[in-house]
């Protein structure tokens, strides 16, 4: 999951002839698996890519699963629809090594146990995947990626079934990735904003090697089972390349938890002001609603238009969609305080059964958007008990 430099240290002519190369005795082919870091949102679930290394074809390169160009153009509404194109890159190993460690990421290499024949299958599927015409896939986050790609190759190479001796509980998919941004709060907050019901499924055993570290774990305890009925350990050799350096975590009193409950808590003194004095800040409504309005656009777009398979259904579309928009316009015009109350009536009556069945909603909300979700309650009780006593003017 890194950044293309497209940077092609090998070239296409190089690619042409590899794939009759036969590999030597001394071949290996290893999972490099490379820990988070706190660079960039990218970076914090770790990374996965594939060495192979061959001293008498003088062979040692790294091949990756996750180059994607930040330059291409509409490259964020592509990847907000769905329609990121990721690329097969290769590396001298050399290079690929020293881009983690200048990132502060540690290194292990997993040596995998393979027979001759496999490891010539598998380099033979890299090369030609790695040709210009093959190298570009369709992303997909959880199911097709740096991580899952490695997988579906070491499993089609192989003489026999590879068995996953898994050990670990049952967890969403939510959670996963949750745990793997846990310093990141705010980043979390805006993943459970798009992410709607289906990231709270669990993930199968085999399904959470989409995290490298995921697939790093399983693949140290797995087997190879082979056609005669006689196992062997997929992985051979464990090493580490390049050990973690541990980033200092900036503590911030400002966690999305922290501001939403102090908006509120603004939002509801401004309330009992205006109540009290039989005053309407019109502005606070239209505001609101507008900026609610701008979110529900775009939680429409990732969950009726995006085609990520996580985003649709989002049980947050009752407390945020576009037609907001509309209320904020209603709020700012005083002809249209009529229209305006019937509005706050329709959310009032929205926001309160989701607030009463907050808990029982087949999704993982976050506490935070329970003071967001309050807010815009607030104000609607606020505009049908005011327009009632003719507060509004």
């Amino acid at each position: 999951m890194k950044k293309v430099f497209y940077l092609l240290v090998l070239s296409v002519f190089v690619f042409s002839l590899s794939a009759q190369i036969k590999l030597s005795e001394e071949a290996r082919i290893s999972i490099l698996t490379c820990s988070p870091s706190e660079e960039a949102v990218y970076t914090v679930y770790g990374h996965t890519a594939i060495r192979v290394y061959d001293p008498d074809n003088e062979i040692n390169a790294v091949f990756n699963y996750g180059l994607f160009d930040f330059g291409k153009s509409n490259f964020i509404y592509r990847f907000a629809k769905g329609e990121t194109d990721y690329k097969l890159g290769v590396s001298f190993f050399d290079y690929f090594l020293a881009e983690y460690q200048m990132r502060g990421s540690g290194v292990t290499e997993q040596v995998l146990n393979l027979l001759p024949d496999e490891k010539q299958r598998m380099w033979e599927a890299l090369v030609i995947n790695a040709q210009p015409e093959n190298a570009i896939y369709r992303y997909n986050f959880f199911f097709d990626n740096c991580a899952t790609r490695p997988v579906a190759m070491v499993e089609r190479c192989v003489d026999g079934q590879i068995i996953y001796n898994h050990e670990a509980k049952p967890q969403t998919f939510r959670r996963l990735i949750n745990h793997c941004m846990r310093n990141k709060s705010w980043m979390i907050f805006g993943t459970e904003l798009a992410l709607g019901s289906p990231t709270d499924r669990i993930a199968t055993p085999h399904e959470e090697l989409f995290l490298p570290l995921y697939l790093e774990k399983a693949f140290d305890r797995a087997t190879i089972q082979n056609p005669d009925g006689s196992e062997r350990k997929l992985v051979s050799e464990t090493t580490i390349l390049a050990k973690e350096v541990q980033e200092e975590m900036e503590i911030s009193f400002f966690t999305p938890l922290v501001c939403c409950l102090v908006l509120f808590l603004l939002i509801l003194l401004s309330t009992i002001y205006e109540w009290r004095t039989k005053r309407y800040f019109r502005l606070i409504d239209s505001t609101l609603f507008f900026i609610a309005g701008l979110a529900g656009v775009v939680l429409f777009f990732l969950a009726f238009v995006s085609v990520h398979p996580a985003t649709w259904p989002n049980w947050l579309i009752v407390w945020l969609h576009p037609f907001h928009l509309i209320g904020a316009m209603l709020f700012a015009v005083k002809k249209l305080n009529k229209a305006a109350y019937y509005y706050h009536f329709i959310n009032f009556a929205l926001l309160s059964f989701m607030l009463l069945g907050w808990y029982f909603i087949p999704q993982q909300l976050n506490t935070a958007f329970i003071f967001l979700t309050l807010t815009l309650w607030v104000r609607s009780a606020f505009g049908l008990v005011a327009g009632k006593r003719q507060v509004i003017n």
